[in-house]
């Protein structure tokens, strides 16, 4: 079968690509994040003094946790694969159109840096400041075993995060719903609040923070056409947070 790409897809079309590419990647993780939070906020214990684990372990079994951790990883990429595919099947180059090619390699890495250093700081100082009111959860970002192989998967899971989140929630949503005929502050708006919503379990602070790197972040898109500066940016805070708590003494993250 062939796709005239010179004509656009019907909108019933588009809306029905798009509820099913969000329904089986992070609008479903958007639904599970929301039961979660209702039920730390329904639990008998206050939310400040439940535990939100990140990367946690699947196995006592060594070789069989890092078999379900990889295989966690991968699987999780495949709705990326998928809106990529959607996207080149009648928008032709999808990775032109996202800016995810490799033209510009000195502009990515700088603005992801500086992206990152952007982000992290205030988010910092947010998480600490919704710790100390109570309405997060405790964060522990990585719940691994101390074996060979905790910091490698810990920096793949970063990765898959941020490809993930990155391509579907910036790249891939906003365009369609650009081709939908949205208004520029919904697109940013439905970005921002899916992200948002995916961090529900945290708790409403973890909400709110994520939801305004959100707002940064597709700004910075509809500003730039490029989504590997987001990536690189979301790597960095994800591995920072991921292997700096898996390496560094626990009581560093009393804060949190």
């Amino acid at each position: 079968m062939t796709v005239d790409l010179g004509r656009p897809l019907p909108r019933a079309a588009l809306r029905t690509e798009v509820l099913l590419v969000l329904g089986v990647s992070l609008a479903q993780s958007a639904v599970y994040a929301t039961v979660t939070l209702i039920a730390r906020l329904t639990a008998a214990r206050p939310l400040a003094e439940q535990t939100a684990t990140l990367n946690a372990s699947q196995s006592p079994r060594p070789g069989l946790d890092l078999t379900y951790q990889l295989l966690g990883i991968f699987f999780a990429l495949v709705p990326v694969l998928l809106a990529v595919h959607l996207l080149n099947r009648d928008r032709g180059d999808a990775r032109a159109l996202l800016g995810l090619d490799a033209r510009r390699p000195g502009f990515d890495l700088a603005w992801g840096a500086a992206l990152a250093g952007g982000i992290g700081l205030p988010g910092l100082a947010l998480f600490w400041l919704a710790a100390r009111l109570g309405i997060n959860a405790s964060l522990v970002p990585a719940g691994l075993p101390q074996l060979w192989w905790t910091v490698p998967v810990l920096v793949l899971a970063a990765a898959q995060n941020a490809v993930l989140e990155e391509i579907v929630v910036v790249g891939y949503l906003m365009t369609r719903l650009r081709d939908l005929g949205w208004r520029i502050g919904a697109v940013i708006a439905a970005s921002a609040l899916l992200r948002g919503s995916y961090h529900l379990y945290q708790g409403l602070g973890a909400f709110v923070g994520n939801a305004i790197m959100g707002a940064v972040f597709a700004l910075f898109f509809l500003r730039t056409k490029r989504v590997l500066p987001l990536i690189v940016a979301h790597t960095l805070l994800d591995v920072v947070a991921f292997v700096g708590y898996a390496l560094l003494p626990r009581d560093w993250f009393s804060w949190l």
